[in-house]
């Protein structure tokens, strides 16, 4: 029973993740928010809302290894598994893009997380030191956009600035009705927490069955459940041929997860540091982010071979954190 609650809680979470970020995209452009802001924010914000009200659950519930775990484990998963399963499919083709310094942002995000984590808790000074550093990451993504737009409409003037202005955004619909707006902010604001509770709840009595810590769920089924958007999305991504998509996708994701979700839970309620953290998985994260350089920097692209290899050290992780 409790494998099928936190199934149940996972599907709540997913779909009161994707109510959210529909009610809260059509209500910013609503009232005139540009949608660069809204796709830069509160869509990124949306998507995450599942791991964060996991971890704001897990820390008020005692259960650190969970609320860490689950972050930890998700930006793992991200580079291993929702790169390499898509890889498996179809090469992405990341000689293309040019993620040098987000990539650069994150190797920084991931960094200070591993140093503030040394003190053996995320208190609300370290949660601020977090949300200061992930404020200006969005400040800077929005200032580089917003010349790249200007760059591109000197080029064709009015009418391509124009059109720029108006590019889509996951959810969007300019002629939604508010009654409906309002049904899915509702829907994402009633969900999140009920399949968060679903999952924490459930999670711990599995983990007590079995004999296995908060920290081994957290950093296996959790984070496994909340990447499946992120692999999804990325699966998409690569058979569309995109592979800027696809490496934007995991390094966004990987930078909100540590300085969002940590930040925010910080300062809503103490977290402990499991020290078993530091003998194995914040080097498997760091070390996983380290294996992006020959995409980022020499341009390789993430062929069926390297899918193969980053599947299987997912899977070997895996087998490890469970043994």
């Amino acid at each position: 029973m409790e494998w099928l609650l936190v199934s149940l809680g996972l599907v709540i979470l997913l779909l009161a993740g994707d109510a959210l970020v529909r009610g809260a995209v059509n209500l910013s452009l609503r009232i005139g928010i540009p949608a660069l802001i809204v796709s830069l924010t509160i869509v990124a914000f949306g998507t995450s809302a599942p791991e964060l009200l996991i971890s704001i659950q897990a820390a008020l519930k005692n259960a650190p290894g969970i609320a860490i775990g689950n972050v930890v484990g998700s930006n793992i998963a991200n580079i291993l598994l929702v790169l390499g399963v898509p890889a498996l499919l179809a090469p992405i083709h990341t000689s293309h893009c040019n993620s040098k310094r987000n990539y650069m942002l994150m190797l920084a995000a991931s960094v200070l997380f591993i140093a503030l984590a040394a003190d053996g808790f995320f208190r609300l000074g370290n949660g601020l030191v977090l949300l200061t550093a992930l404020t200006f990451v969005l400040g800077s993504a929005v200032y580089q956009a917003r010349c790249h737009k200007k760059a591109e409409a000197a080029a064709d003037a009015a009418m391509a600035e124009t059109a720029m202005e108006e590019e889509e955004v996951e959810g969007a619909d300019p002629d939604m009705p508010w009654w409906r707006i309002i049904v899915f902010l509702l829907l994402g604001l009633v969900g999140l927490p009920l399949g968060a509770d679903l999952m924490v709840d459930n999670a711990e009595i599995i983990a007590r069955r079995y004999g296995v810590s908060d920290t081994v769920i957290g950093l296996t089924l959790i984070a496994l459940g909340t990447s499946l958007p992120e692999l999804a999305t990325t699966v998409m991504a690569a058979l569309r041929r995109q592979a800027d998509v696809a490496l934007g996708n995991v390094i966004g994701s990987n930078m909100f997860n540590l300085l969002a979700i940590i930040g925010v839970t910080a300062v809503i309620h103490p977290i402990r540091v499991d020290p078993d953290f530091f003998e194995f998985d914040f080097w498997v994260m760091l070390a996983a982010s380290l294996m992006l350089i020959p995409f980022v920097f020499f341009r390789r692209d993430i062929t069926r071979i390297w899918g193969a290899v980053l599947t299987v050290l997912y899977v070997t992780y895996i087998l490890i954190t469970l043994t």
